[in-house]
C-alpha cells in the first residue's frame, strides 16, 4: 500500500543547512512546508552533552554522525574508461545522517566567496586574455557578489557569525580581510581570540608584508540572540567541533539557530528516517508533481507539492536530479547536457613544523579558530606570469587538539611503538604547528557525475558515479601556494618541517583534508552550460529548485557553507515573493 500524504505548497528534500534556511523563509511567508529527512532527529542539548560531544573515538575516528556506508555509498574513478569501484570509507565525502545534516558536524569556517569567484571566467578574460582559461571549463555563476551581499548578511545574522569586517562599505579595515568584497554591516559578533600559534603566525606574516585576519567563524565569540529570537552561547574553545555536535548552542547549526523556531510553526512538518527516492514529473515533463519516498519500515509513499526543493548533500542533489529526470544528463564526449557537469573539489595542502620548547596547547581550539592571509587567494595577486588561475587561503590554525588524531602528527623518523613513541607523543603534541592551504578548484570537461551502470542501492536505484582527478591548473596552483606556506613556516622558526601536498598524486576519496565537494548541478545564465538558473530553479522543470554546493560552477579557496546558506535565502525569497504568485521560469534562457 502506498502512503498518500496531503498536498503541500513546498516539499523539501533534506533538512540540513539549506533545507532549514529555506523552510524558515517559506513558512514565515505563510506557505505549507513538508521536509523529508532520511536521518533521525538530533537535538543540540539532549544529544550532545559535553561527555558525549567530546567522544573522539565515536564521532571523529568512527565517523558516528555520518551516513553509514551500509546504507549507501558512491562509486569513483579517476578518468573516463576506468571501471568505477564503490567507496568504502568516508573521508572526501561526509554525508550527514540526521536532521541538521552536515551542518551538525561541520567545523564552522564561515566564508563569503570573493567577487572574482562568482565571475572567474569574465574577470580572467578581461585581465589576462582568453588563453588563460585554455583547458578549463570555467563559467560565471549568473549572479555577482554585489547581488549576493544582502543574502550573505542575512545568513550571518541567523548564524551569529564571529569576525571583523575588512571592507565595510568600501572602506578598508586592517582588523579584517582587506581582500573581501564590500559588506554593508560588520559581523554580528566579534572575532575569536588568538592562541599562541595564531599569534606567532599573525606576527610572522605581518612582518613579511602580508595581511592577516581572524577567520570568520560559526563558533561564536560571545552570547548572541539571532533575528529569529534564538539565544546562542559563547564558544568554550573545547576543540571538538568538526565531526562533533555542540551542546553549548555555540556552534552555528540548524539545531542551534533555526529548528527551535521552525519546529513550533504549525505550517511546518518534518518526516524523519524517511528517504526520498526521486521526484515524479507530470506527463508533460515541464513540472514535478511531488516526490516518491520510502519509510524506515519499507513503506513507499508519495508527497504531492506545488514546489519541490532538493536541498540534500551536494552529491545527493545531483543524483536526485538524475534519478528524477530533472534536466539533461551531461555527456563529456560531446560536452552537451548539464546535470553532472563541472564537478570540482577543494585543493589543499599543509605544512607542519615543530617548535622545540614551546607549548602550543592545542587542546585550546575551535573548528574555525585560525588566522589567515588571502594575499594568494583567488585573483588577489598577479597571475600574468603564472600557469594557473585561482589560489588559496593560507592559515595558521588551532582547530583541535584531539589526542587520537594528533598521534599521527609526529616528527618524521619517530618509531610508532614503545617508549620512544610515547615520549614523542608527549613532546610533539605540544610543539607541532600547522599551516593549511585551502585552494580553489577549477572544472574541466572530464570531471563529472553520472549514474553508475553497474552498482545499485538497496532500493534498486543506480549509485552515483564520480569521475575526477586533479587537473593541471589545480596542481600548479597548489605547488605555488604550498611554497608560500613553506616560506612562512621557515620564517616562523619551524623545524623538522613536513609537507603534505595532496595534488602530488592522483585524487582518491580516502586521504583528503577536505569534504568540500562541489558542482554537478550548477547555476548560470546560459541553459546550455548550467542545470539551474541564477535563482537555482531548474531550467527544464520550473517548479524544482536545487540548493547546495552542487550549484557552484567552480570552487573558491574557502569553505562552502556560508555561500550555500546565502543561496538558500535567495532561492527561498524568489519562491515566496515571485514564483508562487506567477509560476513559471524566473529567468528566460
Amino acid at each position: 500500500m502506498t502512503i498518500e500524504r496531503p498536498r503541500a505548497d513546498v516539499v523539501i528534500v533534506g533538512l540540513g543547512w539549506a533545507g532549514s534556511v529555506m523552510a524558515e523563509e517559506l513558512t514565515r511567508a505563510g506557505l505549507e512546508v513538508v521536509a523529508i529527512e532520511r536521518g533521525k532527529w538530533r537535538d543540540t542539548s539532549t544529544d550532545f552533552p559535553p561527555a558525549i560531544a567530546a567522544d573522539e573515538l565515536r564521532w571523529h575516528t568512527r565517523r558516528g554522525m555520518l551516513q553509514p556506508m551500509s546504507v549507501e555509498t558512491t562509486t569513483f574513478r579517476n578518468r573516463v574508461g576506468q571501471t568505477a569501484a564503490p567507496v568504502r570509507s568516508w573521508s572526501a565525502f561526509q554525508y550527514g545522517w540526521e536532521v541538521g545534516g552536515a551542518g551538525t558536524h561541520w567545523a564552522g569556517m564561515s566564508w563569503r566567496f570573493l567577487p572574482w569567484d562568482f565571475q572567474a571566467a569574465t574577470m580572467t578574460r578581461e585581465r589576462y586574455g582568453a588563453a588563460k582559461l585554455e583547458g578549463l571549463q570555467v563559467q560565471d555563476w549568473g549572479v555577482t557578489y554585489e547581488e549576493m551581499e544582502p543574502y550573505y548578511d542575512r545568513f550571518e545574522r541567523i548564524a551569529g557569525t564571529s569576525g571583523a569586517a575588512g571592507n565595510l562599505n568600501g572602506e578598508s579595515r586592517a582588523a579584517g580581510n582587506i581582500f573581501e568584497g564590500p559588506r554593508k554591516r560588520d559581523y554580528p559578533t566579534p572575532p575569536l581570540k588568538d592562541t599562541h600559534w595564531m599569534a606567532t603566525y599573525r606576527q610572522t606574516v605581518s612582518d613579511m608584508g602580508y595581511h592577516p585576519f581572524t577567520v570568520p567563524a560559526g563558533n561564536l565569540s560571545q552570547a548572541y540572540v539571532n533575528p529569529l529570537g534564538v539565544a546562542m552561547g559563547p564558544c568554550t574553545y573545547c576543540g571538538f567541533c568538526d565531526f562533533h555536535g555542540c551542546g553549548n548552542f555555540s556552534k552555528s547549526s540548524p539545531q542551534a539557530c533555526i529548528l527551535p523556531v521552525l519546529m513550533r510553526r504549525p505550517n511546518f512538518t518534518v518526516l524523519t528516517e524517511t528517504e526520498v527516492l526521486h521526484a515524479v514529473k507530470h506527463d508533460d515533463g515541464k513540472t514535478a508533481k511531488g516526490v516518491k519516498f520510502v519509510t524506515k519500515d519499507g513503506e513507499e509513499g508519495f508527497q504531492p507539492a506545488d514546489v519541490v526543493c532538493i536541498t540534500a548533500y551536494q552529491m545527493d542533489n545531483v543524483r536526485q536530479m538524475l534519478l528524477g529526470g530533472i534536466g539533461t544528463p551531461y555527456d563529456p564526449r560531446t560536452g552537451e547536457g548539464t546535470v553532472g557537469r563541472n564537478y570540482s573539489y577543494q585543493t589543499c595542502s599543509s605544512v607542519t613544523g615543530f617548535f622545540p620548547g614551546q607549548k602550543m596547547n592545542p587542546f585550546i581550539g575551535a573548528g574555525a579558530l585560525a588566522v589567515q592571509i588571502d594575499d594568494f587567494n583567488g585573483d588577489n595577486f598577479d597571475h600574468s606570469d603564472l600557469d594557473f588561475i585561482g589560489g588559496a587561503g593560507i592559515m595558521g590554525f588551532s582547530t583541535n587538539g584531539r589526542p587520537i588524531q594528533n598521534m599521527n602528527g609526529l616528527r618524521k623518523g619517530t618509531k610508532r611503538w614503545g617508549s620512544e613513541w610515547k615520549s614523542a607523543i608527549g613532546r610533539d603534541y605540544q610543539e607541532a604547528a600547522t599551516i593549511f592551504c585551502q585552494g580553489t578548484s577549477m572544472p574541466v570537461r572530464d570531471a563529472y557525475i553520472d549514474l553508475d551502470p553497474t552498482y545499485k542501492d538497496r532500493h534498486g536505484q543506480p549509485l552515483m558515479r564520480l569521475t575526477f582527478d586533479w587537473n593541471r591548473n589545480d596542481i600548479a596552483m597548489t605547488k605555488f601556494t604550498t611554497d608560500r606556506a613553506l616560506e612562512i613556516m621557515r620564517e616562523a622558526g619551524g623545524e623538522d618541517i613536513m609537507i603534505d601536498n595532496q595534488s602530488e598524486k592522483s585524487w582518491n576519496p580516502y586521504m583528503q583534508h577536505s569534504s568540500h565537494t562541489i558542482g554537478g548541478a550548477v547555476m548560470g545564465a546560459d541553459p546550455t552550460t548550467s542545470a539551474l538558473n541564477p535563482f537555482l530553479q531548474s531550467w527544464e522543470v520550473h517548479n524544482v529548485f536545487v540548493v547546495g554546493a552542487s550549484a557552484f560552477p567552480n570552487n573558491g579557496g574557502y569553505n562552502p557553507t556560508l555561500t550555500v546558506g546565502a543561496l538558500a535565502v535567495r532561492a527561498a525569497q524568489a519562491i515566496h515573493q515571485t514564483y508562487v504568485n506567477n509560476p513559471g521560469a524566473l529567468v528566460e534562457g
